[in-house]
Protein backbone atom coordinates (compact mmCIF):
# COMPACT_ATOMS: atom_id res chain seq x y z
CA UNK A 1 0.00 0.00 0.00
CA UNK A 2 1.28 3.47 -0.80
CA UNK A 3 1.17 6.46 1.56
CA UNK A 4 -2.07 7.78 0.05
CA UNK A 5 -4.00 4.50 0.45
CA UNK A 6 -2.62 3.99 3.96
CA UNK A 7 -3.72 7.48 4.95
CA UNK A 8 -7.18 6.87 3.53
CA UNK A 9 -7.49 3.53 5.38
CA UNK A 10 -6.53 5.12 8.69
CA UNK A 11 -8.86 8.10 8.20
CA UNK A 12 -11.85 5.90 7.33
CA UNK A 13 -11.31 3.51 10.24
CA UNK A 14 -10.54 6.13 12.91
CA UNK A 15 -13.38 8.33 11.71
CA UNK A 16 -15.83 5.62 12.84
CA UNK A 17 -13.92 4.57 15.98
CA UNK A 18 -14.13 7.46 18.43
CA UNK A 19 -13.95 5.16 21.46
CA UNK A 20 -11.22 2.84 20.18
CA UNK A 21 -8.10 1.83 22.08
CA UNK A 22 -4.56 1.76 20.66
CA UNK A 23 -2.46 -1.26 21.66
CA UNK A 24 1.30 -1.65 21.29
CA UNK A 25 3.40 -4.50 22.72
CA UNK A 26 0.24 -5.94 24.31
CA UNK A 27 -0.51 -2.82 26.38
CA UNK A 28 -3.15 -0.14 25.88
CA UNK A 29 -1.22 3.02 25.01
CA UNK A 30 -4.07 5.37 24.10
CA UNK A 31 -7.81 5.57 24.62
CA UNK A 32 -9.19 7.68 21.78
CA UNK A 33 -12.08 8.80 23.97
CA UNK A 34 -9.51 10.90 25.89
CA UNK A 35 -6.67 11.15 23.35
CA UNK A 36 -6.02 12.90 20.03
CA UNK A 37 -4.44 11.87 16.75
CA UNK A 38 -3.36 13.32 13.42
CA UNK A 39 -2.48 11.59 10.15
CA UNK A 40 0.02 12.92 7.65
CA UNK A 41 0.46 11.47 4.17
CA UNK A 42 3.07 13.88 2.87
CA UNK A 43 6.46 13.16 1.27
CA UNK A 44 5.35 9.62 0.39
CA UNK A 45 5.17 8.69 4.09
CA UNK A 46 2.14 7.93 6.24
CA UNK A 47 2.76 9.20 9.76
CA UNK A 48 0.39 8.54 12.66
CA UNK A 49 0.77 10.95 15.59
CA UNK A 50 -0.97 10.02 18.87
CA UNK A 51 -0.94 12.03 22.07
CA UNK A 52 -2.61 12.36 25.47
CA UNK A 53 -1.73 14.11 28.76
CA UNK A 54 0.47 11.10 29.61
CA UNK A 55 2.42 10.40 26.40
CA UNK A 56 3.22 11.48 22.86
CA UNK A 57 3.96 8.97 20.07
CA UNK A 58 4.75 9.16 16.34
CA UNK A 59 4.81 6.05 14.14
CA UNK A 60 5.42 5.65 10.42
CA UNK A 61 2.76 3.30 9.01
CA UNK A 62 4.10 0.72 6.55
CA UNK A 63 1.07 -1.53 6.09
CA UNK A 64 -2.54 -1.79 7.30
CA UNK A 65 -5.21 -4.48 7.52
CA UNK A 66 -8.74 -4.32 8.96
CA UNK A 67 -9.92 -7.59 10.48
CA UNK A 68 -12.76 -8.31 12.93
CA UNK A 69 -13.16 -4.69 13.99
CA UNK A 70 -9.43 -4.20 14.51
CA UNK A 71 -7.02 -2.12 12.44
CA UNK A 72 -3.68 -3.94 12.43
CA UNK A 73 -0.72 -1.79 11.46
CA UNK A 74 2.89 -2.53 10.66
CA UNK A 75 4.70 0.55 11.98
CA UNK A 76 8.22 1.84 12.31
CA UNK A 77 9.39 3.77 15.33
CA UNK A 78 11.50 6.83 14.64
CA UNK A 79 15.17 5.93 14.70
CA UNK A 80 14.59 2.15 14.49
CA UNK A 81 15.02 -0.01 11.41
CA UNK A 82 12.75 -2.97 12.19
CA UNK A 83 8.94 -2.66 12.03
CA UNK A 84 6.67 -3.51 14.95
CA UNK A 85 2.93 -4.16 15.31
CA UNK A 86 0.30 -1.69 16.48
CA UNK A 87 -3.44 -2.45 16.81
CA UNK A 88 -6.41 -0.12 17.03
CA UNK A 89 -9.47 -1.91 18.41
CA UNK A 90 -13.01 -0.60 18.21
CA UNK A 91 -14.09 -2.90 21.05
CA UNK A 92 -12.64 -2.12 24.48
CA UNK A 93 -13.11 -5.70 25.61
CA UNK A 94 -10.51 -7.48 23.48
CA UNK A 95 -11.09 -10.96 24.88
CA UNK A 96 -12.13 -13.70 22.51
CA UNK A 97 -15.66 -15.12 22.86
CA UNK A 98 -14.13 -18.28 24.31
CA UNK A 99 -12.22 -16.31 26.97
CA UNK A 100 -15.33 -14.35 27.92
CA UNK A 101 -17.39 -17.50 28.24
CA UNK A 102 -14.72 -19.22 30.33
CA UNK A 103 -14.50 -16.29 32.77
CA UNK A 104 -18.27 -16.21 33.21
CA UNK A 105 -18.55 -19.96 33.71
CA UNK A 106 -15.75 -19.87 36.33
CA UNK A 107 -17.44 -16.98 38.16
CA UNK A 108 -20.69 -18.80 38.90
CA UNK A 109 -19.36 -21.42 41.38
CA UNK A 110 -17.19 -18.77 43.09
CA UNK A 111 -20.20 -16.53 43.54
CA UNK A 112 -22.29 -19.44 44.77
CA UNK A 113 -19.71 -20.35 47.45
CA UNK A 114 -19.47 -16.72 48.63
CA UNK A 115 -23.25 -16.44 48.89
CA UNK A 116 -23.59 -19.71 50.79
CA UNK A 117 -21.16 -18.40 53.42
CA UNK A 118 -22.70 -14.93 53.67
CA UNK A 119 -26.37 -15.90 53.44
CA UNK A 120 -26.63 -18.93 55.68
CA UNK A 121 -30.11 -20.41 55.60
CA UNK A 122 -30.91 -19.10 52.13
CA UNK A 123 -31.19 -21.45 49.18
CA UNK A 124 -29.82 -20.36 45.79
CA UNK A 125 -31.87 -21.08 42.72
CA UNK A 126 -32.00 -20.05 39.07
CA UNK A 127 -28.32 -18.98 38.98
CA UNK A 128 -27.69 -18.49 35.27
CA UNK A 129 -26.03 -16.34 32.62
CA UNK A 130 -28.46 -17.49 29.93
CA UNK A 131 -29.27 -14.89 27.28
CA UNK A 132 -32.83 -13.51 27.46
CA UNK A 133 -33.11 -10.86 24.76
CA UNK A 134 -36.82 -10.35 25.39
CA UNK A 135 -35.98 -8.97 28.85
CA UNK A 136 -32.65 -7.36 27.78
CA UNK A 137 -30.40 -9.83 29.64
CA UNK A 138 -27.11 -10.87 28.06
CA UNK A 139 -24.45 -13.33 29.28
CA UNK A 140 -22.45 -10.74 31.26
CA UNK A 141 -24.42 -11.01 34.51
CA UNK A 142 -25.01 -14.04 36.71
CA UNK A 143 -28.65 -13.93 37.85
CA UNK A 144 -30.41 -15.95 40.50
CA UNK A 145 -32.78 -16.02 43.45
CA UNK A 146 -32.06 -16.30 47.17
CA UNK A 147 -34.96 -17.84 49.09
CA UNK A 148 -35.71 -18.60 52.72
CA UNK A 149 -39.28 -19.73 53.36
CA UNK A 150 -41.64 -17.04 52.07
CA UNK A 151 -38.86 -14.45 51.78
CA UNK A 152 -36.57 -14.04 48.80
CA UNK A 153 -34.08 -11.66 47.18
CA UNK A 154 -33.23 -11.23 43.53
CA UNK A 155 -29.50 -11.81 43.00
CA UNK A 156 -27.20 -10.41 40.33
CA UNK A 157 -23.40 -10.52 40.07
CA UNK A 158 -20.71 -9.40 37.61
CA UNK A 159 -17.15 -10.75 37.47
CA UNK A 160 -13.94 -8.72 37.65
CA UNK A 161 -12.86 -9.40 34.05
CA UNK A 162 -15.78 -7.47 32.55
CA UNK A 163 -15.34 -3.87 31.42
CA UNK A 164 -15.94 -1.03 33.85
CA UNK A 165 -18.93 0.13 31.81
CA UNK A 166 -20.52 -3.32 32.24
CA UNK A 167 -19.88 -3.17 35.98
CA UNK A 168 -21.36 0.33 36.19
CA UNK A 169 -24.45 -0.91 34.33
CA UNK A 170 -25.07 -3.78 36.76
CA UNK A 171 -27.65 -1.92 38.86
CA UNK A 172 -29.83 -1.22 35.81
CA UNK A 173 -29.98 -4.94 35.04
CA UNK A 174 -30.34 -5.76 38.73
CA UNK A 175 -33.52 -3.67 38.91
CA UNK A 176 -34.90 -5.36 35.81
CA UNK A 177 -34.07 -8.79 37.26
CA UNK A 178 -35.79 -7.86 40.53
CA UNK A 179 -38.91 -6.96 38.56
CA UNK A 180 -38.79 -10.26 36.65
CA UNK A 181 -38.43 -12.23 39.90
CA UNK A 182 -41.36 -10.39 41.47
CA UNK A 183 -43.54 -11.01 38.44
CA UNK A 184 -42.76 -14.75 38.32
CA UNK A 185 -43.23 -15.24 42.08
CA UNK A 186 -46.43 -13.22 42.49
CA UNK A 187 -48.81 -15.01 44.86
CA UNK A 188 -46.17 -17.58 45.84
CA UNK A 189 -43.62 -15.74 47.99
CA UNK A 190 -42.32 -12.20 48.56
CA UNK A 191 -39.19 -10.95 46.76
CA UNK A 192 -38.12 -8.26 49.20
CA UNK A 193 -35.33 -6.65 47.19
CA UNK A 194 -32.05 -6.95 45.30
CA UNK A 195 -28.64 -8.29 46.31
CA UNK A 196 -25.97 -6.99 43.93
CA UNK A 197 -22.37 -8.29 43.75
CA UNK A 198 -19.67 -6.25 41.99
CA UNK A 199 -15.86 -6.69 41.91
CA UNK A 200 -13.71 -5.32 44.73
CA UNK A 201 -13.01 -1.60 44.43
CA UNK A 202 -15.64 -0.96 41.75
CA UNK A 203 -18.81 -0.18 43.70
CA UNK A 204 -18.72 3.64 43.87
CA UNK A 205 -21.16 4.35 41.05
CA UNK A 206 -23.58 1.56 42.02
CA UNK A 207 -23.45 2.77 45.63
CA UNK A 208 -24.29 6.36 44.66
CA UNK A 209 -27.14 5.23 42.44
CA UNK A 210 -28.54 2.81 45.00
CA UNK A 211 -28.67 5.59 47.62
CA UNK A 212 -31.30 7.33 45.48
CA UNK A 213 -33.62 4.38 44.95
CA UNK A 214 -36.99 3.91 46.65
CA UNK A 215 -36.44 2.10 49.95
CA UNK A 216 -40.17 1.60 50.42
CA UNK A 217 -40.34 -0.27 47.12
CA UNK A 218 -37.46 -2.69 47.80
CA UNK A 219 -34.53 -3.53 50.06
CA UNK A 220 -31.22 -2.72 48.33
CA UNK A 221 -27.99 -4.48 49.32
CA UNK A 222 -24.62 -4.05 47.62
CA UNK A 223 -21.52 -6.24 48.07
CA UNK A 224 -17.96 -6.11 46.78
CA UNK A 225 -16.73 -9.61 45.97
CA UNK A 226 -12.97 -10.16 45.74
CA UNK A 227 -12.67 -13.31 43.66
CA UNK A 228 -8.92 -13.66 44.24
CA UNK A 229 -9.18 -13.69 48.04
CA UNK A 230 -12.72 -15.09 48.13
CA UNK A 231 -13.90 -12.26 50.42
CA UNK A 232 -17.20 -10.35 50.54
CA UNK A 233 -17.76 -6.86 51.99
CA UNK A 234 -21.18 -5.19 52.24
CA UNK A 235 -21.23 -1.51 51.25
CA UNK A 236 -23.26 1.18 53.00
CA UNK A 237 -25.74 2.63 50.50
CA UNK A 238 -27.77 4.72 52.92
CA UNK A 239 -25.63 7.88 52.78
CA UNK A 240 -26.68 10.17 49.93
CA UNK A 241 -23.85 12.54 50.76
CA UNK A 242 -21.21 9.97 49.88
CA UNK A 243 -20.63 11.23 46.31
CA UNK A 244 -17.30 11.55 44.48
CA UNK A 245 -17.80 14.81 42.61
CA UNK A 246 -16.27 18.23 42.08
CA UNK A 247 -17.48 21.41 40.46
CA UNK A 248 -15.29 23.72 38.37
CA UNK A 249 -15.64 27.49 38.50
CA UNK A 250 -17.81 29.10 35.84
CA UNK A 251 -15.83 30.99 33.20
CA UNK A 252 -16.29 34.68 32.44
CA UNK A 253 -17.66 34.09 28.94
CA UNK A 254 -17.62 37.74 27.87
CA UNK A 255 -13.90 38.09 28.62
CA UNK A 256 -13.09 34.81 26.85
CA UNK A 257 -15.06 35.77 23.74
CA UNK A 258 -13.28 39.14 23.62
CA UNK A 259 -9.90 37.43 23.99
CA UNK A 260 -10.56 35.14 21.02
CA UNK A 261 -12.40 37.67 18.86
CA UNK A 262 -9.90 37.35 15.99
CA UNK A 263 -10.17 33.53 15.87
CA UNK A 264 -13.97 33.67 16.07
CA UNK A 265 -14.15 36.14 13.19
CA UNK A 266 -11.76 34.04 11.12
CA UNK A 267 -13.87 30.90 11.45
CA UNK A 268 -17.30 32.51 11.22
CA UNK A 269 -16.26 34.18 7.99
CA UNK A 270 -16.33 30.68 6.48
CA UNK A 271 -19.12 29.07 8.52
CA UNK A 272 -21.57 31.70 9.68
CA UNK A 273 -23.70 31.04 12.76
CA UNK A 274 -21.51 28.20 14.01
CA UNK A 275 -21.76 27.69 17.77
CA UNK A 276 -19.00 29.09 19.97
CA UNK A 277 -18.68 27.39 23.37
CA UNK A 278 -16.39 28.75 26.09
CA UNK A 279 -14.53 25.81 27.66
CA UNK A 280 -12.16 27.81 29.88
CA UNK A 281 -10.57 31.28 29.96
CA UNK A 282 -7.93 29.92 27.57
CA UNK A 283 -9.96 27.73 25.19
CA UNK A 284 -13.04 27.92 22.94
CA UNK A 285 -14.80 25.18 20.98
CA UNK A 286 -16.47 25.69 17.60
CA UNK A 287 -19.43 23.44 16.76
CA UNK A 288 -21.83 22.97 13.89
CA UNK A 289 -25.17 21.56 15.02
CA UNK A 290 -23.46 20.16 18.10
CA UNK A 291 -20.48 18.56 16.33
CA UNK A 292 -17.16 20.08 17.40
CA UNK A 293 -14.84 20.78 14.48
CA UNK A 294 -12.25 23.22 15.87
CA UNK A 295 -10.84 24.82 19.00
CA UNK A 296 -9.07 28.10 19.61
CA UNK A 297 -6.68 28.08 22.54
CA UNK A 298 -3.82 29.96 24.10
CA UNK A 299 -0.41 28.39 23.57
CA UNK A 300 3.23 29.36 23.84
CA UNK A 301 5.74 29.92 21.07
CA UNK A 302 8.44 27.26 21.01
CA UNK A 303 11.42 29.62 21.32
CA UNK A 304 10.21 32.81 23.01
CA UNK A 305 7.46 31.17 25.14
CA UNK A 306 5.31 34.19 24.43
CA UNK A 307 1.58 33.58 24.67
CA UNK A 308 -0.20 33.23 21.34
CA UNK A 309 -3.47 31.93 19.97
CA UNK A 310 -3.70 28.82 17.83
CA UNK A 311 -6.57 27.05 16.12
CA UNK A 312 -6.72 23.28 15.91
CA UNK A 313 -9.29 21.43 13.81
CA UNK A 314 -10.64 17.97 13.16
CA UNK A 315 -13.69 15.85 13.90
CA UNK A 316 -13.70 13.33 16.74
CA UNK A 317 -10.25 12.52 18.09
CA UNK A 318 -8.48 13.86 15.00
CA UNK A 319 -6.67 17.18 15.52
CA UNK A 320 -4.37 19.35 13.38
CA UNK A 321 -2.94 22.79 14.00
CA UNK A 322 -4.40 25.21 11.47
CA UNK A 323 -1.63 26.57 9.24
CA UNK A 324 -1.41 28.18 5.81
CA UNK A 325 -0.48 24.86 4.22
CA UNK A 326 -3.66 23.10 5.44
CA UNK A 327 -6.06 26.05 5.19
CA UNK A 328 -7.69 24.53 2.09
CA UNK A 329 -8.27 21.27 4.01
CA UNK A 330 -9.93 23.25 6.82
CA UNK A 331 -12.24 25.04 4.39
CA UNK A 332 -13.05 21.67 2.81
CA UNK A 333 -14.05 20.27 6.24
CA UNK A 334 -16.34 23.23 6.98
CA UNK A 335 -17.93 22.97 3.55
CA UNK A 336 -18.56 19.25 4.09
CA UNK A 337 -20.12 20.01 7.50
CA UNK A 338 -22.47 22.59 6.04
CA UNK A 339 -23.51 20.28 3.19
CA UNK A 340 -24.02 17.14 5.30
CA UNK A 341 -25.09 18.21 8.77
CA UNK A 342 -28.53 19.72 8.33
CA UNK A 343 -32.03 18.28 8.94
CA UNK A 344 -32.38 16.95 5.39
CA UNK A 345 -28.75 15.93 4.91
CA UNK A 346 -27.51 12.56 3.63
CA UNK A 347 -28.18 10.08 6.45
CA UNK A 348 -25.42 7.74 5.29
CA UNK A 349 -22.80 10.50 5.69
CA UNK A 350 -20.50 10.16 8.72
CA UNK A 351 -20.75 13.87 9.51
CA UNK A 352 -24.55 13.63 9.60
CA UNK A 353 -24.54 10.59 11.90
CA UNK A 354 -21.88 11.64 14.40
CA UNK A 355 -22.87 12.64 17.95
CA UNK A 356 -26.64 12.92 17.51
CA UNK A 357 -27.05 13.74 21.22
CA UNK A 358 -24.85 16.81 20.83
CA UNK A 359 -27.02 17.89 17.88
CA UNK A 360 -30.15 17.45 20.00
CA UNK A 361 -28.47 19.29 22.87
CA UNK A 362 -27.69 22.27 20.65
CA UNK A 363 -31.39 22.54 19.72
CA UNK A 364 -32.58 22.21 23.31
CA UNK A 365 -30.07 24.70 24.57
CA UNK A 366 -31.27 27.25 22.00
CA UNK A 367 -34.77 27.08 23.56
CA UNK A 368 -34.94 24.85 26.62
CA UNK A 369 -38.52 25.97 27.33
CA UNK A 370 -39.69 23.63 24.55
CA UNK A 371 -39.01 20.76 26.99
CA UNK A 372 -41.08 22.37 29.73
CA UNK A 373 -42.64 25.81 29.88
CA UNK A 374 -41.35 26.25 33.44
CA UNK A 375 -37.74 26.34 32.21
CA UNK A 376 -36.21 29.72 31.47
CA UNK A 377 -34.01 30.35 28.45
CA UNK A 378 -31.50 32.80 29.95
CA UNK A 379 -29.43 30.67 32.34
CA UNK A 380 -28.50 27.50 30.45
CA UNK A 381 -25.25 25.58 30.84
CA UNK A 382 -24.25 22.56 28.76
CA UNK A 383 -21.55 19.94 29.24
CA UNK A 384 -20.82 21.08 32.82
CA UNK A 385 -17.60 19.30 33.94
CA UNK A 386 -18.59 18.47 37.49
CA UNK A 387 -18.63 14.70 37.77
CA UNK A 388 -15.82 12.26 38.39
CA UNK A 389 -17.33 8.92 39.38
CA UNK A 390 -19.75 8.30 36.52
CA UNK A 391 -18.89 6.69 33.21
CA UNK A 392 -19.58 9.98 31.50
CA UNK A 393 -18.06 13.19 32.86
CA UNK A 394 -20.50 15.84 31.61
CA UNK A 395 -24.11 16.76 32.22
CA UNK A 396 -26.06 17.60 29.06
CA UNK A 397 -28.00 20.67 30.19
CA UNK A 398 -28.25 22.44 33.54
CA UNK A 399 -30.73 25.29 33.87
CA UNK A 400 -33.34 26.94 36.11
CA UNK A 401 -37.09 27.18 36.28
CA UNK A 402 -38.60 30.65 36.21
CA UNK A 403 -38.88 30.58 40.01
CA UNK A 404 -35.20 29.72 40.48
CA UNK A 405 -35.33 25.95 40.93
CA UNK A 406 -32.43 23.96 39.45
CA UNK A 407 -33.27 21.60 36.59
CA UNK A 408 -31.18 18.78 35.14
CA UNK A 409 -31.92 17.78 31.53
CA UNK A 410 -30.51 14.45 30.32
CA UNK A 411 -30.83 13.79 26.58
CA UNK A 412 -30.70 10.65 24.46
CA UNK A 413 -31.11 10.64 20.69
CA UNK A 414 -31.30 6.83 20.47
CA UNK A 415 -32.74 4.03 22.56
CA UNK A 416 -30.73 3.65 25.76
CA UNK A 417 -31.54 1.32 28.63
CA UNK A 418 -29.39 3.38 31.01
CA UNK A 419 -31.12 6.75 30.56
CA UNK A 420 -33.00 6.77 33.92
CA UNK A 421 -29.98 5.91 36.08
CA UNK A 422 -27.62 8.17 34.15
CA UNK A 423 -30.05 11.01 34.72
CA UNK A 424 -30.14 10.00 38.38
CA UNK A 425 -26.33 10.28 38.53
CA UNK A 426 -26.37 13.87 37.40
CA UNK A 427 -29.35 14.81 39.57
CA UNK A 428 -27.52 13.48 42.64
CA UNK A 429 -24.39 15.47 41.92
CA UNK A 430 -26.28 18.68 41.21
CA UNK A 431 -28.22 18.17 44.46
CA UNK A 432 -24.94 17.60 46.35
CA UNK A 433 -23.37 20.84 45.09
CA UNK A 434 -26.63 22.76 45.49
CA UNK A 435 -26.89 21.72 49.14
CA UNK A 436 -23.45 23.25 49.74
CA UNK A 437 -24.22 26.47 47.90
CA UNK A 438 -21.44 25.86 45.39
CA UNK A 439 -23.23 26.95 42.21
CA UNK A 440 -23.46 30.56 43.34
CA UNK A 441 -20.08 30.37 45.07
CA UNK A 442 -18.44 29.17 41.84
CA UNK A 443 -20.03 31.83 39.66
CA UNK A 444 -23.02 30.06 38.08
CA UNK A 445 -26.38 31.65 37.32
CA UNK A 446 -25.16 35.24 37.65
CA UNK A 447 -25.85 35.58 41.34
CA UNK A 448 -29.53 34.60 41.01
CA UNK A 449 -31.34 33.56 44.17
CA UNK A 450 -31.80 29.80 43.86
CA UNK A 451 -34.74 27.93 45.30
CA UNK A 452 -33.90 25.65 48.22
CA UNK A 453 -36.01 22.90 46.65
CA UNK A 454 -34.29 19.84 45.21
CA UNK A 455 -33.53 19.96 41.46
CA UNK A 456 -36.00 18.74 38.88
CA UNK A 457 -34.92 15.91 36.59
CA UNK A 458 -35.97 15.86 32.92
CA UNK A 459 -35.27 12.78 30.80
CA UNK A 460 -35.65 13.44 27.07
CA UNK A 461 -35.67 10.96 24.17
CA UNK A 462 -37.44 10.47 20.80
CA UNK A 463 -40.85 8.93 21.50
CA UNK A 464 -40.25 5.87 19.32
CA UNK A 465 -36.74 5.31 20.72
CA UNK A 466 -37.63 4.86 24.39
CA UNK A 467 -36.28 1.59 25.77
CA UNK A 468 -39.11 -0.72 26.94
CA UNK A 469 -37.51 -1.06 30.39
CA UNK A 470 -37.61 2.68 31.14
CA UNK A 471 -40.97 2.59 32.93
CA UNK A 472 -39.80 -0.28 35.14
CA UNK A 473 -36.66 1.54 36.27
CA UNK A 474 -38.48 4.82 36.89
CA UNK A 475 -40.82 3.03 39.32
CA UNK A 476 -37.87 2.30 41.61
CA UNK A 477 -36.42 5.85 41.80
CA UNK A 478 -36.82 7.55 45.18
CA UNK A 479 -40.13 9.41 45.55
CA UNK A 480 -38.18 12.41 46.80
CA UNK A 481 -36.88 13.00 43.26
CA UNK A 482 -39.30 14.87 41.03
CA UNK A 483 -38.80 13.72 37.45
CA UNK A 484 -40.44 14.11 34.08
CA UNK A 485 -39.94 11.92 31.03
CA UNK A 486 -40.36 13.89 27.81
CA UNK A 487 -40.93 12.08 24.52
CA UNK A 488 -40.15 14.18 21.45
CA UNK A 489 -40.99 13.80 17.78
CA UNK A 490 -38.66 11.56 15.78
CA UNK A 491 -37.98 14.44 13.36
CA UNK A 492 -36.31 16.49 16.07
CA UNK A 493 -33.57 17.69 13.71
CA UNK A 494 -36.24 19.79 12.00
CA UNK A 495 -37.23 21.24 15.37
CA UNK A 496 -37.88 19.81 18.84
CA UNK A 497 -41.59 19.07 19.40
CA UNK A 498 -42.92 17.32 22.49
CA UNK A 499 -45.21 14.33 21.85
CA UNK A 500 -45.87 13.26 25.45
CA UNK A 501 -44.76 13.86 29.02
CA UNK A 502 -44.76 11.53 32.00
CA UNK A 503 -44.41 13.06 35.44
CA UNK A 504 -43.73 11.51 38.83
CA UNK A 505 -46.62 11.84 41.26
CA UNK A 506 -46.45 10.99 44.96
CA UNK A 507 -49.29 8.93 46.38
CA UNK A 508 -49.69 7.79 50.02
CA UNK A 509 -49.59 4.02 50.18
CA UNK A 510 -49.62 2.17 53.52
CA UNK A 511 -47.65 4.88 55.27
CA UNK A 512 -44.97 5.01 52.57
CA UNK A 513 -44.54 7.29 49.57
CA UNK A 514 -44.69 5.62 46.20
CA UNK A 515 -44.19 7.08 42.73
CA UNK A 516 -46.47 6.50 39.82
CA UNK A 517 -46.33 8.14 36.43
CA UNK A 518 -48.89 10.53 35.03
CA UNK A 519 -48.88 10.71 31.25
CA UNK A 520 -49.73 13.86 29.34
CA UNK A 521 -50.22 13.95 25.57
CA UNK A 522 -48.74 17.16 24.26
CA UNK A 523 -51.17 19.53 22.52
CA UNK A 524 -48.87 19.62 19.50
CA UNK A 525 -48.91 15.84 19.02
Amino acid sequence: MNAESLTRTLEEFLGEASGAVVIEDGAVMFDLAQSKYSISGEHNKCLLHLWSPERNTVRRVLDAEVKSGTLRLAVQRLGQAHPTKLEICRERDRRSPTAKRAARVAYEPRLRRAIERHFAGFAISRLTTRVDLERSFGPIYARGLLRQGQTAFALLGVNASETQSSIDAALTFGILWLDVCRESSAGKFLVEGLVLFVPAGSSSLARERMANLNRAAAKWRLFEFDERHDSVIEMDCSDRGNIATRLVHATNETAALDRFDESITRIQTILQNCEVAVLSPAELAFRWRGLEFARARMGAEAITFRSRQEIVFGVGAEERVLEDRNWALFVQLLTALRNARHPYGPRHDRLFRMHPERWLESLVRADVSVIDERLETESVYSQVPAFSAADRAMIDVLTLTRDGRLAVVELKADEDIHLPLQGLDYWARVQWHHGRGEFLKFGYFGGRVLSEDSPLLFLVAPALHVHPSTDIILRYISPEIEWAFVGIDERWREGVRVVFRKRSIAHPDAGAQRLSAHREIARSA
